[in-house]
C-alpha cells in the first residue's frame, strides 16, 4: 500500500531586516503549523540574493542571513523542515534566467514593488526590475505544491504561476503550478508609533517595531510610547483609534482570540498597554532563550544550513535540467 504523496510547501525570507513580531504572526508562525502536519513537506530558504536588488552592506548581509535562519530555528521550526541560504543551490539562479526568457519586460515592469522602490530615483539596478523571475525561480525550481502567501506578494505568485502554465503550454508540461495560501486570520499589524503604516515598512527606524529579539525593557518601552487616548471604554475603531486598535489587533493574535475579545476585561490604555507588553514578552522569551543557545555554537547555524543545502539540491538541479532540455538546450551530463 503506498502512502499518500505529501503537500510540499515553500516559504522564502529576505534578510534584509531583523525579524519582526509581524513576520511571526504573519509567516513564520503559519510556517511552524504547516511544519508540524506530517503530510507536508516544508522547504524554508532564507532569500539572500533578493538583497542584493538594493544597495547593502556585504557584512551585514552575511550577519542577517544567518540571524535569519537562526531566528527560524529558535521560534522552532521542525527538524524534518529543509532550510538553506537561496544563494547555495546555484539552481536559483539558473531556472531564474530560464524563466526570464518566457517572461516579458511589461510583465516585470507591471510589479507594484518595483514602481514602489524604484520610484524616485534614476539608478535602479537591473535585478530590482527582474527578481520576480527569480522569486518564481524560487518556487519551480522546488516543485512546491503549495506558497503562502501575503496581500503584498499576491501579484508576485500570479506571475509564478502565469510562466509556469506559459512554460508548460510551450514546451511541454515540465513545471508544477503553484497554489496560493493565505494563512487564516492574519492580523494586519501596523507600526505602533504611526498606525497609518504597516509594520516593518521600509523607512521605519524601528521605534514602533517590535522584534524578536527584543529584550523585554525595550519591548515594554516601545509599547508604553504607543499613541492611545484618555477614554477607557477601549472601543475598537481603526479610523479614530488607530493606536489602541492596533494594539488590540496584536493582543488579539497573541492570544488567539479576536480584538474585542483581547480587550474584554481591560479597562484603559494603560491595562491594554500592560497586557500587551506581558503577551509580548512571554512570547519572545522562549525564542530568544532558544536563540541563544543555537547562537552559542558558532557553527551551529552553518551546519543547518549546509545540510538543507544538500537536501535539496539534487532536485533543484535536476529540475533545471529538465527545463533547459525542454526549452531545447543541449543536455551534457
Amino acid at each position: 500500500m503506498t502512502s499518500a504523496p505529501r503537500t510540499r510547501v515553500l516559504t522564502g525570507l529576505k534578510p534584509t531586516g531583523r525579524l519582526q513580531i509581524g513576520n511571526y504572526l504573519g509567516a513564520i508562525r503559519p510556517l511552524l503549523d504547516l511544519a508540524a502536519d506530517p503530510g507536508t513537506d516544508v522547504i524554508a530558504c532564507v532569500a539572500d540574493l533578493h538583497a542584493l536588488t538594493v544597495e547593502h552592506d556585504p557584512a551585514r548581509l552575511r550577519a542577517a542571513s544567518r540571524e535569519v535562519a537562526a531566528t527560524l530555528l529558535a521560534c522552532g521550526l521542525d527538524p524534518r523542515a529543509r532550510l538553506f541560504l537561496q544563494s547555495s543551490v546555484p539552481a536559483h539562479t539558473a531556472l531564474s534566467y530560464l524563466l526570464e526568457s518566457t517572461a516579458t519586460y511589461g510583465e516585470m515592469t507591471r510589479m507594484v514593488q518595483f514602481k514602489e522602490k524604484s520610484a524616485g530615483t534614476t539608478s535602479i539596478r537591473l535585478s530590482l526590475l527582474t527578481y520576480p523571475a527569480l522569486m518564481a525561480a524560487d518556487v519551480l525550481v522546488h516543485r512546491a505544491d503549495v506558497v503562502p502567501v501575503g496581500e503584498d506578494q499576491r501579484q508576485h505568485l500570479e506571475l509564478t504561476t502565469t510562466l509556469a502554465r506559459r512554460f508548460n503550454a510551450r514546451y511541454g508540461d515540465v513545471l508544477t503550478v503553484p497554489r496560493g495560501v493565505t494563512p487564516p486570520d492574519v492580523p494586519r499589524l501596523k507600526d505602533l508609533r504611526d498606525p497609518t503604516t504597516k509594520m516593518g515598512k521600509t523607512g521605519s527606524d524601528g521605534s514602533g517595531v517590535v522584534f524578536l529579539l527584543d529584550d523585554p525593557d525595550t519591548v515594554a518601552a516601545k509599547v508604553r510610547r504607543v499613541v492611545t487616548d484618555a477614554d477607557p471604554s477601549l472601543a475598537l475603531d481603526a479610523a479614530t483609534r488607530p493606536g489602541v486598535t492596533n494594539l488590540a489587533t496584536l493582543l488579539g493574535a497573541l492570544n488567539g482570540s479576536t480584538p474585542q475579545e483581547a480587550v474584554a476585561g481591560l479597562r484603559g490604555s494603560g491595562g491594554l498597554k500592560a497586557a500587551v507588553t506581558e503577551a509580548l514578552v512571554a512570547t519572545l522569551r522562549p525564542v530568544q532563550r532558544r536563540y541563544a543557545e543555537i547562537t552559542a555554537d558558532p557553527g551551529e547555524v552553518d551546519r543547518v544550513l549546509r545540510a538543507g543545502r544538500d537536501a535539496v539540491e539534487p532536485e533543484a538541479t535536476a529540475t533545471v535540467g529538465a527545463v533547459a532540455e525542454a526549452m531545447g538546450l543541449v543536455p551534457v551530463g
